[in-house]
Order: structure tokens, then sequence, then C-alpha cells
């Protein structure tokens, strides 16, 4: 029986594509047989700026039952993928208020030896993909994380053309997911779970052998 795998799904979205992607990922995730949880970050601007979209309005309304993420949430998982839309070619602040958070369990070592990937969307083909990931990954570095990205390891990746990530072009919000984004995140989704499962496995057996294991700066 394979290892069991937990996999964090922890994303920000305004109008709803990168709901939309989160979901796809969660449940191809699910599909490899991982455990999931699909979080999303807590919203931090005004009712007044939501209502004034009504795209905003509708997908906030949509996600009303997917829970906050929590520093727990990071705790239980062996990988984490993160997704947000792009801010200027960098990280939404919702996202990053909840990476902010996270500080103790940087402290205690609770963050360092899980996979980390991630998935974004840009309103046009050069509008910070390539940016925002590698933005949210230096936090991977700092959190001794192993980063697992899609490469160019499926013929599929030649067509969507983005190795670091998940990625889809949304206009202003009138281009919804489709079959490329979507093949993307399979396989995204499916090499996390893979390699998330492979570290766990070789962690478990070296713990067994009575190997020393690595020390967190909490430890």
């Amino acid at each position: 029986m394979p290892t069991p795998v937990n996999v964090a799904v922890i994303y920000y979205s305004s109008t709803g594509t990168v709901a939309a992607m989160a979901r796809a990922i969660a449940q191809d995730a699910e599909k490899a047989g991982a455990e999931v949880r699909l979080r999303k970050a807590r919203e931090l601007a005004p009712q007044a700026a939501i209502d004034s979209n009504p795209a905003w309005a509708a997908n906030a309304k949509a996600t009303a039952d997917i829970a906050e993420a929590s520093p727990d949430d990071m705790i239980w998982a062996d990988a984490v993928l993160f997704g947000t839309p792009t801010r200027f070619g960098n990280v939404t602040s919702q996202l990053k208020q909840f990476i902010d958070t996270l500080g103790g369990l940087w402290q205690a070592g609770r963050l360092a030896d899980k996979v980390y990937s991630g998935f974004t969307s840009t309103s046009t083909t050069h509008g910070g993909q390539e940016s925002t990931l590698l933005a949210l990954y230096h936090t991977v570095h700092h959190f001794g994380g192993i980063l697992v990205a899609p490469g160019y390891t499926d013929p599929s990746k030649f067509v969507d053309g983005n190795p670091y990530g998940t990625s889809h072009v949304a206009g202003q919000g009138d281009i919804p997911v489709g079959v490329q984004t979507l093949t993307a995140a399979r396989v995204q989704a499916e090499r996390v779970v893979r390699f998330a499962r492979a570290i766990k496995d070789g962690l478990a057996a070296e713990n067994s052998s009575g190997a020393p294991g690595p020390k967190g700066p909490g430890s």
C-alpha cells in the first residue's frame, strides 16, 4: 500500500481564476492518492471593494464554504502548493500575510523538509507569471523546503511553456481556465504527490535506521 501523503493547497483568489486552479490541483492530488486540504488565505480587502467588482463578490460567495488557512495546515502537510494571482509581479498581500504568520513554525523547524510548489494567474502573457512564482519560491528556500516545480518533465509542458508552475492568462477575468491549464495542474499535482511520497519514505527509512536526521533552528 502506498505511503499516505498529506497535501495542503493554500491559495488566494479575488475574482475566481486561482480558486478554479486550486480546486483542480486539489482534485488531481486526491486522484494521485493524497489526502488533501483545500484552504484559502484570509481576505484583507474591505467589503466595499469586494462589492464593487461583481466577479470578486461572486467568487467570495462561491468560496464561502472553504476554510481559511491556518498554521496547523502547514504542520499537517507533507507537501504544500501555494496559489496566488500576480500583484505587480509579486505575491498577493493576502497570501503573504498568511506566510508571515508562520515565523514561529519556521523557528521551530516545522516547515523544513516538506515539498513546496506554486501556481499563479496573470492578466497578460508577460504580466508576471515567472516573477511571481520565483518570488514565492524564495520563501521555500528560507523554510528549508524542497522545491518541486513541474519543469519540462511532460510533453504538455512544451505546450503551456511554464516550467515554474501552473499558470493561466485570465485577461480581465473573461478567459476561463481551460484544458491547457487543467493539464498543467494535473502534471504538477501528480509530480508533487510522487516526490512528497518518496521523500516521506526516505525520511522514515532514515529514522528507522537510527541515523541522525536534520534539525531545525528551534530543535
